[in-house]
């Protein structure tokens, strides 16, 4: 295990978005933030433009991120936000995507996602659909956008993982379940460890000006539990009786669980940090992978072994 010194920083879990760009200029800076249409994606976009920056909302139906697009418009001094589409499922929606980008890009958020499909969901590339989503399509997207990362020379790339990495390895001889019986949390937690690895393994863009980490975001509501029934969320302590939304008090707002994403996007503290995992604006420490601690990051997500086996992997897969 490593033994660096952990990463701190003078904000915590309450924190919100805008109060970590407090003072921050990214006038002239351009960033994509995946999903951003809604949820700690929309907080993400609205604390980067707050700060001046020209943000692209990348999100499957491009309509959707109309309101959030109007109201920053109408906000002075933000920077331009504008939508575009993005399929992450589709590999063919990602490389429309990546050609048509143009300039350098300073701040790359992959921050799309979803979460524990009940059924085991097949794209059309006979891909498991959350590793699809919330893993092969980011690898895709970020090395699709490598030149414009490059072409920066200060480039940031924020991957939004999850506790739930604790859960699952990634599984190399099995990675889409055709063998192994379906769990729609062993697949998300597995989609999330390869999340984390995805920032591990961009440790070979980092002469080029590219750091990479990623992020728990923590526990907040937001569309990414619809595909979760009533019965889950009540045992979740999320909703009562009569079906309404309940959040304990341990559950942040979208503006605060966004926060650690822009925290890693473009704060000052984080420059030529790469590699590493975040929680509640600090680096978090290694804990077992089964442990119940509130926070902390499993050895095999940080793995530079595992790191570049899977990157290899990606390559072969997305050919």
């Amino acid at each position: 295990m490593d033994a660096r010194a952990l990463i701190t920083t003078p904000y915590d879990r309450d924190t919100t978005a805008a109060e970590v760009l407090d003072g921050v200029d990214l006038t002239g800076r351009h960033a994509v933030v995946t999903g951003g249409a809604s949820g700690i994606g929309a907080e993400t976009v609205r604390a980067l433009a707050a700060a001046g920056a020209h943000v692209t909302v990348a999100t499957r139906r491009p309509e959707t991120a109309g309101p959030l697009v109007r109201e920053l418009a109408a906000r002075p001094g933000t920077g331009e936000v504008r939508a575009a589409a993005l399929d992450l499922s589709d590999l063919a929606s990602v490389d429309a995507f990546t050609k048509a980008w143009r300039g350098p890009l300073d701040i790359l958020v992959a921050n799309a996602g979803i979460m524990a499909l009940p059924e085991r969901t097949l794209t059309a590339r006979g891909w498991e659909a959350q590793l699809a989503t919330n893993f092969l399509g980011h690898y895709a997207l970020a090395t699709g956008l490598y030149t414009p990362l490059r072409d920066s020379g200060a480039a940031r790339l924020v991957v939004v993982s999850s506790g739930a990495h604790r859960t699952a390895p990634f599984d190399f001889d099995d990675p889409h379940f055709a063998r192994r019986p379906y769990d729609p949390w062993v697949a998300y937690g597995q989609s999330k460890t390869a999340d984390v690895l995805l920032t591990v393994g961009a440790r070979r863009w980092a002469a080029d000006g590219i750091t990479a980490n990623a992020l728990n975001p923590g526990y907040i509501l937001t569309h990414l539990q619809r595909h979760l029934d009533d019965g889950t969320m009540r045992a979740f302590g999320v909703m009562d009786e009569a079906g309404n939304l309940t959040p304990p008090p341990y559950y942040k707002t979208p503006a605060q669980g966004a926060s650690t994403s822009v925290l890693l996007a473009a704060s000052p503290l984080l420059d030529g940090v790469t590699g590493r995992y975040f929680e509640d604006n600090q680096e978090s420490p290694f804990v077992p992978a089964a442990s119940d601690a509130p926070v902390g990051v499993a050895a095999h997500a940080l793995d530079p072994a595992a790191a570049d086996r899977l990157w290899e992997y990606a390559a072969d897969a997305i050919g």
